[in-house]
């Protein structure tokens, strides 16, 4: 199937859906008539397989208890060897509602009030709410940003898990919302440091399918980087949301090597949530990791499409904005305060070229001037956004 079919086949209108992204845009942003750029889901059908495996369940007719069959172990441990080379075992996998609530109960597990838990910004923000509304210490170690291209600041990081006392620290790999998958060596030092402070790690992969140049930059997991070395101190969330745009459908992972760690989160989850698994989401779940191979290749050729005709038109008539090198995730970081004042970013992106964007300090309070965009969907709102975008700049030039 060629692309523009692909497109046809599965691109939908989400409006009226009880869609988050489009449908609570007067309530988000106070216009229902902007073009949603923002929630980190899509405007394209789940694969087939998906629709049809959970169409079949549902034609039983009955919702009652269910446990995770074998075939959904299967299923995603074939996923992640095939396409990520990890080897995962049965009993280091529970189930969660979604990786946000994973990381809130994780949070409350690990550490105790008033431990530091460490996180790298700009970064999505529920990591900021899981520490603190947790009463935990935020402690925060800057990404070093060189025009666009970021990396870790290790100096500072050592430093801020020293002076802090850090107990947690959560990573986000590959990085929301500045769009790095970590190398190898950037992975083995971060966690030889944690390592030497006896900090426990969690990784948030949840989206580690979204490789864009997966030759030069392939995603490698926490679990492992030096051959497994530091599989007993990390834990890693995921989810098959991200990948297949099966957010509502609640199904998450939590993946715990560590056989003491795994009982402390077990005990710890007994007394905070006894909840079964949800079966349509496990459903889904099965059926993408399963069937989705393909659907995710056509995904990924559209956001690399929608990639490059944003990073070349805005090079061509915008070149003072500076577009992150997107190595993972279909989210796009830019940064506009060589043409928007930071405290005029809001007005422009909203009222002149009707865009709703994830705005840079919702990632970290000194990002003002920075917006990111989602590339995961139909390219007609992708050109509508960056031709907005253009044509509002240059008017604005031009005053």
């Amino acid at each position: 199937m060629d692309q523009a079919t692909f497109i046809k086949q599965y691109a939908t209108n989400r409006a009226n859906t009880n869609s988050l992204k489009w449908d609570a845009l007067d309530q988000r942003y106070g216009n229902p008539d902007l073009i949603a750029m923002w929630v980190a889901d899509m405007e394209f059908k789940v694969p087939e397989a998906v629709t049809q495996a959970i169409t079949e369940r549902v034609a039983h007719g009955i919702y009652g208890y269910s446990y995770t069959p074998d075939s959904y172990y299967q299923a995603f441990f074939n996923w992640e060897q095939t396409r990520h080379g990890l080897t995962l075992q049965k009993d280091w996998l529970r189930f969660g509602s979604g990786v946000v609530n994973s990381l809130y109960a994780l949070v409350n597990t690990f550490t105790k009030p008033g431990d530091g838990v460490l996180i790298l910004t700009p970064v999505y923000y529920p990591f900021f709410n899981a520490i603190q509304d947790n009463h935990r210490q935020l402690v925060t170690s800057k990404l070093i940003n060189d025009q666009g291209h970021y990396t870790i600041d290790f100096d500072d990081v050592a430093e801020k898990i020293r002076t802090n006392e850090v107990r947690l620290f959560i990573q986000c790999s590959p990085h929301n919302p500045v769009g790095r998958i970590w190398t190898e060596e950037e992975e083995t030092r971060l966690l030889a440091l944690c390592e030497q402070y006896h900090v426990l790690v969690i990784s948030d992969e949840i989206h580690q399918d979204i490789e864009l140049d997966p030759q030069n930059h392939p995603f490698i997991s926490a679990l492992s980087i030096a051959d497994g070395r530091f599989q007993d101190r990390v834990i890693v969330v995921n989810a098959p949301s991200k990948t297949f745009n099966l957010a509502c459908l609640l199904n998450s992972h939590v993946i715990i090597p560590n056989a003491d760690l795994r009982a402390r989160y077990d005990a710890a989850i007994n007394r905070l949530s006894q909840t079964e698994v949800n079966v349509l989401g496990q459903t889904g779940g099965a059926a993408a990791y399963a069937h989705g191979a393909e659907w995710l290749d056509h995904i990924l050729a559209i956001v690399r499409d929608n990639y490059a005709y944003l990073k070349s038109a805005l090079a061509a008539h915008a070149p003072e904005i500076k577009v992150t090198d997107l190595q993972g995730t279909y989210l796009v970081w830019l940064d506009l305060r060589a043409d928007v004042a930071p405290a005029a970013t809001r007005a422009f992106i909203q009222d002149q070229c009707g865009l709703a964007v994830d705005y840079g300090e919702w990632f970290s309070p000194d990002y003002q001037g920075f917006v990111r965009l989602n590339l995961a969907t139909d390219p007609k709102y992708v050109h509508r956004a960056t031709d907005n975008i253009v044509r509002c700049l240059t008017a604005l030039k031009n005053k």
